[in-house]
């Protein structure tokens, strides 16, 4: 069987309640889950009874942006609860960050002359964390742009005009506080870094000394080749190759829950490495 180990619910940037996310991996035939909502552990709970409801095993977590030599990099961190902890006192200050942030993008897509209100974007989020997939979502329906791609791509991708960085941690920094929190820290997406496949091993050698406790080798957007790649260099590194489909809805609707762009599968063991490295 597979599992899928990143996955975002209506809590932060994705379309989908943490319920009918677990009935997706259900009807998918998964043997376990993780959601992964940025900066906020809100919809933990729901997920948990939902993934029980059917069977499932299930990991609750957040995905981090961090720093990492100057350069933003996506943490994974699995095992966390809500409620006071280390690493869950320091999502607060991220989500303030995020909200401020945010009333920057809007300044910066007023002054390019879009017609758009931060109320607006707020909506579209719901309950939800706002996020960037939220913009993108409000500029479609105002007839700016015509996909979430080409809304990143004209006016919300990091160099963009629109684009406002954010506070984060550092990558040495939220591998400490997972391990305080006896959580696990995970990369995601590695090839977001624009790393060489011979470059991961030898970049991510210091973070593995700091308590890193694997890499996403298994993501919905990867060829079999460089699944394959990651997870070998995992294995020499020691540390956990983990994965997940990154599902986010209809922010991404050319990934589905538990097999990505349709030939993913995370292996279920994946889940018992993560208990043991923990």
């Amino acid at each position: 069987m597979a599992v899928d180990l990143h996955m975002h619910s209506t809590f932060s940037d994705g379309s989908e309640s943490p319920t009918a996310i677990a009935a997706m991996a259900a009807a998918a035939g998964l043997s376990g889950i993780a959601l992964t909502d940025h900066d906020v552990l809100d919809g933990i709970p729901e997920a948990r009874a939902a993934a029980a409801e059917r069977g499932l095993r299930f990991i609750g977590g957040t995905e981090l942006s961090v720093l990492w030599r100057e350069q933003s990099m996506h943490m994974l961190v699995y095992f966390l609860e809500p409620g006071p902890g280390p690493i869950q006192d320091r999502l607060e200050d991220l989500r303030r960050g995020r909200h401020t942030r945010n009333l920057e993008m809007v300044d910066k897509l007023r002054d390019l002359g879009l017609d758009i209100s931060y109320d607006e974007v707020a909506r579209e989020a719901g309950t939800g964390v706002v996020g960037r997939p939220h913009f993108a979502a409000v500029l479609i329906a105002k007839g700016y742009v015509d996909s979430v791609p080409a809304a990143f791509d004209r006016y919300l991708a990091s160099g963009r005009p629109a684009y406002v960085p954010r506070m984060r941690l550092t990558a040495e920094e939220a591998i400490g506080l997972s391990r305080e929190s006896r959580a696990v820290a995970v990369i995601a997406h590695p090839h977001t870094l624009h790393l060489r496949a011979d470059e991961f091993s030898i970049g991510f050698r210091e973070l593995v000394a700091r308590g890193l406790g694997g890499i996403e080798a298994y993501y919905g957007e990867y060829t079999p080749e460089m699944r394959n790649r990651i997870a070998e260099i995992c294995a020499e590194l020691g540390i956990v190759a983990t994965g997940g489909s990154d599902f986010h809805g209809k922010y991404k609707p050319h990934l589905a829950v538990g097999v990505g762009t349709g030939d993913l599968r995370v292996p279920d063991e994946v889940m018992d490495q993560l208990e043991q490295i923990r």
